[in-house]
């Protein structure tokens, strides 16, 4: 096996006995079903025992029947009796002081509660309580002690039954009333303590099915009562039953599917975009793949709640900062099939976090820096929230309705936590970000600062190009700042011997001295011209530019030949068999960018030449080095069409007549 076919293979191996090893071993329950709805599979028998599970309805529903039938605890406060009866012996009221302090003595010994205080919230009233005096609680009657209301009238009555006077306004006058509050305090800490610990344990199932017992037949309506079988055997089947077949049947199946998967994700490149299978592109897509895979399927088999935390959406942004359009889509699709296939709300996550990561991927076009990166995991969060409404609403999941949304809008804010990993991801796999790009153009970099102290002619030409490659990438909707930043870098190697070239000779070279080509033979000048790409190579490698940027370097020039030399060579009667010694060992260009920067490049170059500025002329022009580079076989390997090609010969025709348009002759102004 060759070098190339284990590199295609390898990171596919790989990926497929990751699925093999991470696929669940417990069988998906086959079965799709909707209280109120027919039951549209074959009858149903239960292959094996199982009990019936009570709702999570009736488990509250019983839960709370117990609560409601706790006994309430009451502390005894002697603090508040003492307190009281010595300021009732302080008290004005005559003769009838002592039997009122002694009355007083009495009820607060059987004990006072609040009016309200014998229930608990929406409880029924008590038959007794316990009242916890000296350490000890003793089971009481409420018929045995007094609410606040009953005491006091209690109180009044007594008393009154001794004296003649109006012992009511008396009272209210001494302020009695106020000395007779409650002493019994409701200790709601201890009364939960207790209950919890005396509350017999509430079994979480209400009956038993048997193997072989009819659970639903083919057309009928699906009841309560039958869902309530259906969820119980589902859950049985799937917690410790599972796959009752043989085990080498399971792993096959699970084979035919990573198969399947990974076949499906070959066929994605391979129709979109094959040459990611040529650079490091391709490790990187099968690490994103695995990434978002391999969470899936740990988390189906931890727990599938975890799954709306994923910010799945995250794949498709790694995927879009170094690949097109129209590679992220299937690929991304892909990614998400473990989570359809094997997550029992599969189709709903599915569709729900397709439609977010393309919204995402629209929404990062412009909204990509800084803090703007919040608001494409906001829109994400509303497209997540939308879809997920949608299918609430239409009863095709169940759970929770805010914990989902707080599952997805944090899994929203992990999107814009976790895509820093695309600068790890750009030096580990020698990737260019549209990040990176920017950068890259920057003119005030040190090495683009070195070109153009080295070489200001090269410089200048760079930046010319420059902008005729952003113009035609922008007409044909190729990547403009990938573009840019190789038009900008593709004459790097130029400033190793500046002299060399005649864009530097009228800018370095001193008046009278002669020029660099003067005296040299034919070979020897093309020699020196094509060395410039390969410097270029070297100096790109040595400041660690990536390998995009370095094919640039390579292809803008193909394998085309130093024509001026090659030309002179011949005139001097030089031998037509030796034309390689005369042609640049470059790559041809396969991309549209670097089409149109071999382009821009000799047209840019050779329009210092031009005699003639109408736009005849510039279409002439523009059509003859089109046609020549096409004659040469330079185009054999690109990725362009004819159209697409035309559409670049009319931009750089318009630029041509832009920079060399007419301008006013201003008269000079006369002397006073």
């Amino acid at each position: 096996m060759n070098r190339q076919k284990l590199r295609l293979l390898l990171p596919l191996g790989v990926a497929f006995l990751l699925l093999v090893l991470l696929m669940p071993r417990n069988a998906k329950f086959a079965y799709d079903y909707r209280k109120g709805r027919a039951w549209k599979y074959e009858t149903l028998y239960a292959q094996f025992d199982f009990p019936i599970y009570k709702t999570d309805e009736q488990m509250r529903e019983e839960r709370a029947n117990a609560t409601e039938a706790a006994i309430p605890y009451y502390k005894f406060s002697d603090e508040i009796v003492s307190r009281n009866l010595r300021a009732a012996e302080r008290l004005e009221l005559g003769n009838l002081r002592s039997a009122t302090v002694s009355e007083m003595r009495a009820i607060y010994q059987k004990g006072v509660m609040a009016d309200e205080g014998s229930r608990r919230r929406n409880a029924e009233e008590p038959e007794v309580i316990y009242i916890q005096r000296d350490k000890r609680a003793v089971k009481s009657p409420t018929t045995e002690v007094y609410r606040l209301t009953e005491a006091r009238a209690r109180l009044l009555s007594d008393i009154a039954a001794l004296s003649r006077v109006n012992v009511d306004s008396l009272f209210r006058a001494e302020g009695v009333y106020d000395l007779l509050v409650p002493n019994l305090l409701f200790d709601e800490q201890t009364t939960e303590l207790v209950h919890a610990e005396s509350t017999p344990v509430i079994s979480p199932t209400s009956g038993y099915v048997n193997a072989g017992q009819l659970i639903v037949q083919e057309g009928e309506i699906v009841t309560g009562e039958i869902a309530q079988m259906l969820d119980s055997y589902k859950r049985e089947f799937e917690a410790n039953v599972g796959y009752l077949g043989p085990p080498a049947l399971l792993l096959l199946g699970n084979v035919l599917i990573a198969l399947a998967i990974l076949v499906l994700l070959y066929l994605s490149i391979y129709f979109n975009n094959p040459r990611i299978f040529e650079d490091s592109r391709y490790p990187y897509l099968i690490v994103v793949f695995l990434l978002t895979a391999l969470v899936t399927l740990i988390l189906i088999r931890v727990n599938e709640r975890y799954l709306m935390f994923v910010p799945f959406t995250l794949s498709a942004l790694l995927l879009q900062a170094f690949m097109r359009n129209r590679v992220v889509v299937p690929v991304y699709v892909v990614s998400l099939l473990p989570l359809l296939i094997f997550s029992h709300d599969g189709p709903v996550l599915f569709v729900m976090f397709f439609v977010a990561g393309m919204v995402a991927v629209l929404s990062f076009r412009y909204f990509n820096r800084g803090w703007k990166q919040f608001v494409t995991a906001l829109v994400t969060f509303a497209v997540l929230s939308v879809v997920y409404l949608g299918f609430r609403a239409a009863d095709m999941v169940a759970g929770n309705v805010w914990r989902a949304l707080l599952s997805l809008f944090i899994g929203s804010m992990l999107t814009v936590a976790g895509y820093p990993l695309t600068y790890l991801f750009e030096r580990l796999f020698n990737l260019v970000s549209n990040s990176r790009l920017i950068e890259l153009c920057d003119i005030s970099n040190p090495l683009i600062r070195e070109l153009e102290q080295k070489a200001p002619g090269t410089f200048q030409h760079s930046l010319q190009v420059m902008n005729m490659v952003d113009a035609a990438a922008r007409a044909i909707g190729a990547n403009a700042d990938l573009v840019r930043a190789g038009a900008l870098y593709h004459d790097i190697g130029k400033m190793t011997n500046p002299l060399c070239f005649i864009e530097n000779e009228s800018v370095v070279v001193r008046e009278g001295a002669p020029k660099y080509h003067t005296g040299l033979s034919s070979e020897q000048s093309a020699k020196d011209i094509i060395r410039h790409m390969s410097d270029g190579v070297e100096i790109a490698r040595k400041n660690h530019l990536p390998d995009t940027i370095i094919d640039f370097i390579r292809s803008h020039h193909g394998t085309t030949t130093t024509g001026f030399f090659y030309q002179q060579f011949l005139r001097e009667g030089g031998d037509p068999a030796r034309v390689d010694e005369f042609r640049y060992p470059g790559i041809k260009p396969v991309s549209k960018e670097q089409i149109i920067l071999m382009l821009s490049d000799s047209v840019e170059a050779a329009s210092r030449t031009l005699k003639e500025f109408t736009p005849e002329a510039y279409s002439a022009f523009v059509e003859r080095i089109v046609a020549g580079k096409m004659d040469e076989g330079q185009f054999d390997r690109a990725d362009i069409t004819i159209s697409e090609l035309g559409t670049v010969k009319e931009t750089l025709k318009q630029y041509l007549a832009q920079i060399n348009h007419e301008r006013i002759v201003y008269p000079k102004q006369k002397s006073k």
